[in-house]
């Protein structure tokens, strides 16, 4: 593990918009709730690699340890922080492509366009060609090392239950190449279920969020796409990374534990009842088991309230990421929902209720069926998502 290290202070740019409001119905289990805990039952070496891993994942990094040349932050935490360190917060960053002709181009550089940079001579900026402009906020982290370990088979079991018994409402598998395996798996974290790993994860973020190679991600973001601004302004050898942090960060992501869940009361019963009946249970689904060769992992129920498949509900941003349409985006988790407002992929709902009225297309029928519920029983099954 490094050492610790001074604090770099930047001034971010206005691309990255903070916007934070809160559902009476997402507090009323209490408020914050949640806390940087490891998993339950970890040997005391896994709990070694937990904390050491969370030392890396709030390290500042500096221009001088391979910081940029264009990032979005200085750290992990930096972003993962609500309403603790591996949370999420509200941050939007900015993704771009243009569409011509009825195709789909990727811009110089890629869709991501970071924020800020180590000069301003390496500063990105949205090209005037780009008639795609989408907003995506940070996700949270709890919990994902259960995720991790859902086999593959069982979320492809269940899009084929899911395609059979609601067909109106099928998503899809992402199959993805995971960099870090070499093995074509099923995706499942990030907005588009991009990653199929922790690990990839960790290497992929490390790049394109603070502009650090690593052993999986060699290969340095230009700004732009202009190798001139890269060789004037990124003066450290590549990769970057040379204490491998993306093990660190893996190592804490992998053992931390999921959102705590509120005791059950009779309203909180009821509410998950008529979250099945009305339909939102066939995507947000839990019930899935992990397999693992970590004692503290396999063998689990993880009630994350996710199918992990990519659906259109007409909340699209337009950006398209590996075989994931521009109209698609994975399910996301339920389970600490009640701390990680705003709500939506770019924060566009500020309350629970706000996020379930924009389910159109796919998730029209269960709109509907909320809807015509009375009021009690609305409230019903919002306590109940305030609970997971």
């Amino acid at each position: 593990m490094r050492a610790t290290r001074p604090f770099l202070v930047l001034v971010q740019s206005v691309s990255f918009v903070l916007a934070w409001s809160v559902d009476p119905a997402s507090t009323a289990a209490g408020g914050q709730r949640q806390s940087t805990k490891a998993l339950d039952g970890i040997t005391l070496d896994q709990r070694k690699l937990f904390r050491d891993g969370k030392d890396e994942f709030e390290q500042a990094e500096t221009a001088a340890q391979g910081l940029g040349p264009i990032f979005n932050a200085i750290s992990c935490a930096a972003c993962h922080s609500t309403p603790t360190v591996g949370g999420s917060r509200a941050l939007n960053e900015t993704r771009a492509a243009r569409i011509a002709d009825g195709s789909y181009f990727e811009l110089p550089g890629g869709s991501l366009f970071q924020s800020d940079a180590i000069s301003p001579n390496c500063r990105e900026s949205v090209p005037a060609s780009a008639n795609v402009i989408a907003q995506r906020q940070t996700t949270p982290l709890f919990g994902v090392g259960l995720i991790e370990a859902i086999p593959d088979a069982q979320v492809e079991a269940y899009a084929a239950e899911q395609g059979a018994a609601h067909p109106q409402q099928a998503g899809r598998v992402h199959y993805v190449v995971d960099v870090a395996s070499g093995a074509t798996r099923v995706g499942r974290f990030g907005w588009k279920a991009q990653q199929a790993t922790l690990l990839a994860f960790s290497g992929d973020a490390y790049l394109n969020e603070m502009g650090i190679t690593n052993r999986l991600f060699p290969v340095e973001n230009a700004p732009n796409g202009d190798l001139s601004k890269l060789a004037a302004c990124d003066s450290v050898n590549d990769p970057e990374d040379t204490g491998n942090d993306i093990d660190g960060f893996t190592d804490f992501m992998r053992f931390l534990g999921p959102p705590p869940r509120d005791h059950e009361t009779a309203e909180i019963r009821r509410g998950r009842q008529l979250f099945e009946s009305v339909g939102c249970a066939v995507c947000h689904r839990g019930g899935f088991t992990t397999v693992s060769p970590f004692p503290a992992i396999t063998g689990q129920t993880v009630d994350a309230f996710s199918d992990f498949l990519l659906h259109d509900v007409g909340t699209g941003d337009g950006i398209i990421q590996g075989d994931a349409r521009g109209n698609e985006f994975r399910t996301p988790p339920l389970w600490g929902i009640s701390e990680s407002a705003p709500y939506l992929h770019d924060g566009s709902a500020a309350t629970i209720t706000q996020a379930i009225g924009r389910h159109r297309l796919q998730g029209a029928a269960a709109l509907t069926a909320f809807q015509d519920l009375s009021e009690s029983d609305k409230q019903a099954l919002l306590a109940f998502l305030a609970s997971i």
